[in-house]
């Protein structure tokens, strides 16, 4: 395998790489979510927003603070809303993201819609649940008057002892949240955040296990018998993941160096952030602390701030 080497931003100190995440997050957001803020530029004054927006090419300054006063006009088929649509993964990266996140006025909650990489089969309450994590971390403590509130996509609690059909669950979500597979076949986000655990998998897609790596048309895919951790699970797929308009990883700490050294010199090894790394070759982005880059021969880029707090 030949992989295309994705950009990798290195920083020293944890802070450094949640605050550049979470700049890289509302860059996205800002792309995602520009037509229809050109769109109202000429009608800003119908907006409840507490300070100003600046247009400069797909990079802006935007702090609205609520858009809920916002007057539609009619039609006989009314436009499609635009949205920001992003997968998370959980574990640490919740962590980068509330550090990142929680402080900046320029993230339009409002207009997000969050769907969740992969879950642990367990209950919300669970240490274990990514959207439990999320809902702890981020979720419950947005101020939802001031920011708006986002649209949360997250698998049936009710499903959990049956791998395979919550996993039928969540792709009919899915399916209805990316305007039918009728007409999409595949799902894109705008951004897909993952992390990369110390054994190579990222969401519950784990290496050498099952066949889930080489499934090519499930959306989401059940996981049972998972080789660490809860042992039940669902994960998007490969080519879910890989047909996302932007990807970025985020890995800190030095007991990822030994799979981040395989990952990047080592690709035919076929990890499977290798696998995505060549399957989306040049929208991959990698940020990662210096102790997750001991003893990794990569060329690091410095990391552009591309919007302010």
């Amino acid at each position: 395998m030949t992989t295309t080497v994705p950009k990798i931003y290195a920083f020293h100190e944890f802070s450094e790489v949640a605050e550049a995440v979470a700049d890289y997050v509302v860059y996205a957001q800002n792309n995602a979510l520009s037509k229809e803020l050109v769109d109202r530029k000429m009608s800003v004054s119908s907006l409840n927003v507490n300070s100003e927006v600046e247009f400069k090419d797909v990079q802006r300054s935007v702090s609205i603070k609520s858009v809920s006063g916002v007057s539609r006009e009619s039609s006989k088929k009314p436009k499609r809303e635009v949205r920001f649509k992003i997968a998370l993964s959980g574990g640490s990266l919740i962590h980068v993201l509330h550090k990142g996140l929680l402080s900046r006025t320029d993230v339009m909650w409002g207009k997000w819609d969050i769907y969740f990489a992969d879950e642990r089969l367990v209950p919300f309450d669970s240490e274990h649940s990514n959207f439990g994590l999320a809902k702890r971390e981020i979720l419950d403590q947005i101020d939802t008057e001031a920011y708006g509130k986002p649209n949360v996509f997250h698998i049936n609690e009710s499903l959990i002892k049956d791998p395979q059909e919550c996993a039928d669950d969540y792709e009919k979500i899915l399916i209805k949240g990316f305007a039918g597979r009728d007409s999409v076949k595949l799902p894109m986000f705008d951004l897909f955040l993952l992390g990369c655990a110390p054994d190579g998998h990222i969401a519950s897609l784990f290496p050498n296990f099952q066949e889930n790596l080489r499934e090519k048309l499930a959306w989401v895919v059940p996981v049972t018998g998972a080789p660490s951790g809860p042992t039940e699970r669902i994960s998007l797929t490969i080519p879910v993941i890989c047909h996302s308009h932007r990807l970025a990883f985020v890995v800190e700490g030095s007991t990822k160096a030994p799979v981040l050294k395989t990952i990047m010199e080592r690709p035919e090894k076929g990890l499977p952030s290798s696998i995505v790394n060549e399957g989306a070759a040049g929208r991959v982005s990698w940020f990662v602390d210096d102790e997750a880059l001991t003893d990794v021969s990569v060329i690091k880029k410095d990391y552009k701030f591309r919007s302010n707090k």
